[in-house]
């Protein structure tokens, strides 16, 4: 699933003893290539991606989202695949070895393994990932299904793409929207009816929620935290966490693309609900049984005969593995499976029906034509998203990734450990699924899986022409000048403490070259140039990503759609100021409170030099009498205020890094601010008091400097809601 980037501290790991070679394994259906081709092999380059997502080895994570939260109540039953005793699945047809060319653009099995060959392999040594595994069809056949590297370092494991399963994360999502799918195809559920009429939940939404806001990321939900990945172990209650603590509505449904887990959760749920069985039991009987995946499975923990066959996940290869990540939400992202079943999967989704179980006849068909195609086309028009209509789209589950002028759709996933991604190429019968055990040094697992789908896009399904720009030059500037300033991403915490994550993440937008616009990388948007070829409408140059615009009456920014479930907002002045006004304010406050004991040894190095009589005057020329409080306090209101700032990084380390955060911990982190922001006044009293007695004037522009770094934090700490009753994330 796709992951909130965030912030978390690097972990001590016991390394390996030894660094294992990566070696590429071939599977009988795969012969390596022959040494007869001479073609240039192209390295995937080794680039450094901002990630963000946790990158803490701890007891869970794996969807696209944050920390582990509330226990639920009811063990997973293990349904999602057949047991040993189910009868073998029927074998996918496979193209014969040689290099047959089946659509003249040279993609051929024997093309496809050499090129493969020609970068995986490279790519996982230099970005020391343990192991990949891939997967190609084509015209109804499996082109071609790699293993590569190891799928246990420890043991030297090779991965197998029949045998080995991996963490698919969010690539799950696609299997969720199937099911919920085949109950629209049935008639049981509306795409456009409110969702608490099949659910129950009531949820407190401000605007009903449908299927179809699910599906397509929009039912305005912010993003929650708590709950979305669990220790180890743990029972999965579904109801439960969708019902505790739900996330607010703070977009109307339909209007603002915004990335959710719980919103795929939720239309998971609608599957165990109207089918009156348990959302993994659902999916194994109608779409991984009669698909023959019987390698996979969305369950927690794993069956026992595919609980040994699944791939150990790394931070690098050299690192010690990561426990095995339970997903609190399981439609969201809890899919294990091998690039063997994700190609029958494939299949099935490009129209073709795929043998389950042997004597099945091989007619299996998952869906109707029907919903197949309602499932990649746009799921919202300009009547409800306004100018990002123009732009790429959500259908039902997919994501619009259309490039080099065809049309594509597909779904990554992202946990800690694993990296995925499937494409389809509906027009041209084609489907890639990679799967990569290992972040990497330098979260060289993205730059790799990037790489990998622009590479076999560019190499077989090449562009024809540049798209012409359409706009005029004058137009061209103005829109890049209006575009200019900094933004956040949607997809993020807008009422709870975890607000905070949006300043510290923020996207810039310059105008280079007099008419186009940089962009800084920030969540889900990476660091390139763009140039506007229709009005608002934006083409990445010498890329495929575009971005669409949406502005208000007065032509200033409102929303930049990206990504098709992504969008930017600029940030407003106050949070703009917020977080370098609790940080420069905490910074202050820091230094007072370091002054103090300083102070102190400053005076009695004094007193003992001058025998200065003490019960004159104090000897930092600070009045007697009651004036002596104000200045105590304010003291003691720095040392609490510069505790709680501590108190909260920890809590947004853990939070980030999806470890559980005790409310204690949380209201403690509370109390301290809260003592620290009293410090206002008392500040100004001593202050006034400073001045009166004339003190001189760097005593008094130090007391100045001291108002002012309270008035910064507490400032800083209401805008960013770390005095909120309200400690749910």
């Amino acid at each position: 699933m796709e992951r909130v980037r965030e912030i978390r501290p690097e972990t001590v790991r016991t390394p390996m003893t030894q660094e294992v070679p990566v070696v590429p394994t071939t599977p009988a259906t795969s012969p390596e290539p022959t040494s007869g081709r001479s073609r240039t092999r192209r390295r995937i380059r080794h680039r450094t991606r901002h990630v963000d997502r946790r990158s803490t080895r701890r007891t869970h994570r794996s969807t696209g989202g944050v920390v582990a939260a509330a226990a639920g109540a009811l063990v997973l039953t293990t349904l999602g695949a057949c047991g040993p005793a189910e009868p073998p699945p029927t074998p996918l047809p496979s193209p014969p070895a040689v290099a047959t060319d089946l659509t003249g653009s040279g993609l051929t099995r024997a093309d496809v393994d050499a090129w493969l060959d020609g970068t995986i392999p490279s790519a996982l040594e230099s970005g020391r990932i343990a192991g990949a595994s891939v997967a190609v069809v084509h015209d109804g056949e499996l082109l071609t299904a790699r293993g590569f590297g190891e799928a246990d370092v420890s043991t030297g494991t090779a991965v197998d793409p029949a045998r080995t399963l991996f963490r698919v994360g969010s690539v799950s999502k696609t299997v969720t929207a199937t099911a919920v799918m085949q109950l629209v195809d049935r008639g049981e559920v509306d795409l456009d009816t409110d969702v608490d009429h099949y659910t129950g939940l009531d949820l407190p939404h401000d605007h009903p929620v449908t299927l179809r806001h699910l599906l397509s990321h929009t039912p305005g939900y912010e993003e929650r935290a708590a709950g979305l990945f669990l220790p180890p172990g743990q029972a999965v209650d579904l109801r439960r966490s969708l019902a505790q603590d739900p996330p607010a509505q703070v977009y109307e449904p339909g209007t603002t693309p915004a990335y959710s887990n719980y919103g795929m959760a939720l239309a998971g749920y609608v599957v165990e609900a109207v089918s009156g069985m348990p959302f993994e039991d659902y999916v194994g009987q109608n779409i991984l049984t009669p698909l023959g995946m019987t390698s996979s499975s969305f369950a927690q923990p794993l069956p026992d005969h595919l609980a040994q066959e699944v791939s150990q996940g790394y931070p690098t290869s050299d690192e010690a593995t990561i426990d095995f990540e339970v997903v609190g939400v399981p439609p969201a992202g809890s899919m294990s499976a091998t690039a063997t079943d994700m190609a029958r999967f494939m299949l099935a989704h490009l129209g073709h029906p795929v043998g389950g179980s042997a004597g099945t006849g091989g007619d299996t068909a998952i869906l109707s034509d029907e919903a197949l195609q309602l499932m990649r086309e746009p799921a919202l028009d300009a009547a409800s998203l306004g100018a990002l209509a123009s732009g790429p789209r959500m259908g039902l589950g997919w994501f619009d990734e259309s490039r080099n002028g065809r049309a594509v759709v597909g779904h990554g996933g992202d946990t800690l450990a694993f990296h995925s991604h499937l494409q389809l190429w509906p027009d041209d019968d084609t489907g890639v699924f990679l799967s990569v055990n290992s972040t990497g040094a330098d979260a060289a697992a993205l730059a790799l899986r990037e790489d990998l789908l622009d590479g076999f896009a560019d190499r077989y399904f090449p562009a024809d022409d540049a798209t012409p720009v359409a706009v005029d030059p004058a137009a061209r500037a103005d829109h890049a000048r209006a575009l200019a300033g900094t933004y956040e991403s949607t997809r993020g915490f807008h009422t709870t403490f975890l607000t905070l994550v949006g300043p510290l993440q923020p996207i810039r937008a310059t105008v280079v070259d007099g008419d186009r616009v940089r962009f800084s990388p920030g969540v889900g948007i990476r660091s390139t140039v763009y140039e506007e070829v229709e009005p608002w409408v934006y083409q990445e140059v010498d890329g495929h990503r575009v971005l669409a615009v949406r502005t208000d009456d007065d032509g200033g920014v409102q929303l930049i759609g990206h990504d098709s479930a992504m969008s930017l907002t600029p940030v407003t002045p106050a949070r703009a100021v917020a977080l370098p006004g609790l940080v420069g304010g905490g910074v202050v406050l820091l230094l007072t409170v370091l002054a103090w004991p300083a102070g102190a040894l400053v005076r009695l190095v004094r007193a003992r030099r001058v025998r200065v009589r003490r019960d004159v005057r104090p000897a930092d020329g600070a009045p007697v009498g009651p004036a002596r409080v104000p200045r105590l306090v304010t003291r003691l209101a720095a040392l609490a205020a510069v505790s709680g700032s501590a108190t909260w990084a920890y809590v947004l380390v853990a939070a980030l890094g999806m470890d559980p955060v005790p409310t204690a911990v949380i209201r403690t982190a509370q109390t301290l601010t809260a003592l620290g922001v009293l410090g206002l006044p008392f500040s100004v009293w001593w202050t006034i008091a400073v001045f009166r007695v004339r003190s001189g004037r760097l005593r008094l522009a130090a007391a100045v400097m001291v108002v002012l770094g309270f008035a910064a934090f507490t400032f800083g700490a209401v805008e960013l809601l770390l005095l909120s009753p309200d400690i749910s994330y």
